[in-house]
């Protein structure tokens, strides 16, 4: 007699793998593999520890780097805000302490946690991840189930390797059609977050697949996955495949000679059984998308580039008012196109935007142009991996040639937690992946958008896409 075989979707299955213990009526006891630190929401946790006589549970679980609070000037080394001097020695006390391996300044590795992690190959299929920060989905476009937790969270799982979780939802996304030219994952993810709303996820991870993912890289798939939290999701994730397994192949924490074989027959098994069932499922067609750019104030609030902001009338009455208060604020009009828009300032970098395939196509651009007198452009490399290699591919010096501004590793004017602010009033175009009020800096205004549309838009000094300049 046959035995039918429950189908169960990537979700399900990495999730029924880490389940250490489970009562009904309670969360499940959760087993984490990697925790991520920096260096801003691990002092508390450490403190935790060390008040209550913990260990470390198992420091070889454990990677720390600095990226939120340091400086991204050449002489990043003194740190001039006291509180960030603080947190930055801090964390390197509590490393040293409980033997946990830190990627600090010129170690070849700093940089922003969700763009050394993966590159150092400690992201892999199947794998559970958290961080005391919300883009921690970023990690889940290797197939990994990766979350962003509270500090004190943090701590439980320093102490005990686990967590207590309830099962999550799952949400199937499948993505139809291919990308025009001039069309990238930001554009993608943002057109997601405009159909789904800030809150239109809560409480589900989110797989992404359909025909559009096997044509995208891993760093545009970390892009998607990235601002899964955007939507109110707990994470995002792509079940792995021939591209995920290149791009760990040869990575320093990856599996080497006997152990890659055996790695790749268990990464394999993280796939979405064909027929599984999800909680719900959306499509979307993404043949027609345009470059997208935001208009308000939080993610959702976005229109592709030749279309005009929405009358207040289009939107549901839930969102008319916050919608009234964005415009306002970012001093945009219903039926304006976004290109009258003027910018002061222009940003590549972030754990969405700060990787290599984003500086190649921001200097593809920018090549044998100059920015625009009026725009001050922040170029940021995403970790020193990052900077390494544009050095070594001659993009640098396109950047600075175009009259950008190229800095030291770090999150930078992703957020004002550190010495890169965009001035009050100022307009920003940015690659980063939150247009909150003062996000860049107090009374600034931020408008997100791919790194081809940024760089186009430093060139031009207004709100442009790649197709106007070339």
């Amino acid at each position: 007699m046959s035995h039918l075989v429950e189908k169960k979707n990537i979700i399900e299955k990495i999730w029924a793998e880490h389940v250490v213990a489970k009562r009904d009526g309670h969360p499940a006891v959760f087993a984490i593999d990697l925790v991520l630190l920096h260096e801003v929401t691990s002092a508390q946790a450490f403190e935790m520890l060390d008040k209550r006589g913990w260990a470390v549970f198992d420091a070889g679980r454990v990677v720390a780097t600095l990226d939120h609070s340091i400086p991204t000037r050449k002489n990043r080394h003194e740190i001039f805000e006291l509180a960030a001097k603080n947190q930055v020695e801090v964390l390197r006390k509590n490393a040293l302490k409980h033997g946990i391996n830190i990627y600090d300044y010129d170690s070849g590795a700093q940089g922003i946690v969700h763009v050394s992690g993966p590159e150092l190959g400690l992201t892999q299929p199947g794998m559970t991840i958290i961080c005391g920060d919300s883009h921690t989905s970023t990690h889940g476009a290797f197939g990994a189930m990766a979350f962003g937790v509270g500090t004190s969270e943090v701590g439980h799982v320093l102490a005990s390797g686990c967590l207590l979780q309830d099962e999550p939802r799952t949400l199937k996304v499948e993505f139809r059609g291919k990308l025009k030219e001039g069309v990238f994952a930001k554009d993608v993810i943002l057109y997601l977050i405009s159909k789904l709303g800030v809150g239109g996820a809560s409480g589900y991870i989110i797989e992404y697949c359909g025909e559009l993912i096997p044509q995208l890289s891993m760093e545009s798939r970390m892009t998607i996955c990235n601002m899964s939290i955007e939507c109110g999701a707990r994470g995002g994730l792509i079940s792995p495949d021939e591209i995920t397994f290149c791009y760990l192949k040869g990575r320093a924490f990856a599996p080497m000679d006997s152990r890659w074989d055996e790695a790749l027959d268990y990464w394999s098994s993280f796939r979405s059984d064909s027929g599984c069932d999800y909680d719900e499922e959306v499509v979307v067609d993404v043949s027609d998308l345009n470059p997208v750019v935001t208009w308000g104030t939080n993610p959702s609030q976005s229109v592709e580039i030749d279309k005009p902001v929405p009358e207040l009338s289009e939107l549901p009455d839930a969102e008319g008012e916050a919608a009234k208060r964005a415009m306002k604020y970012t001093g945009v009009s219903s039926g304006q196109l976004l290109s009258s828009l003027k910018v002061d300032w222009a940003f590549l970098g972030s754990c969405t935007n700060g990787r290599i395939e984003d500086f190649r196509v921001a200097a593809s651009i920018l090549k044998g142009k100059k920015i625009h007198p009026d725009v001050t452009f922040y170029v940021v490399p995403g970790s020193e991996m990052v900077m390494r290699q544009a050095k070594d591919e001659g993009l640098v010096e396109i950047f600075e040639n175009a009259g950008a501004s190229f800095r030291m590793p770090g999150c930078s004017l992703c957020l004002a937690m550190n010495d890169d602010r965009v001035p009050e009033g100022s307009r920003c175009i940015s690659t980063s992946n939150r247009n909150f009020v003062g996000r860049q800096g107090v009374g600034s205004i931020t408008h997100l958008a791919s790194p081809a549309t940024v760089a186009a838009s430093a060139i031009s000094g207004r709100i442009s896409s790649a197709a106007e300049v070339v």
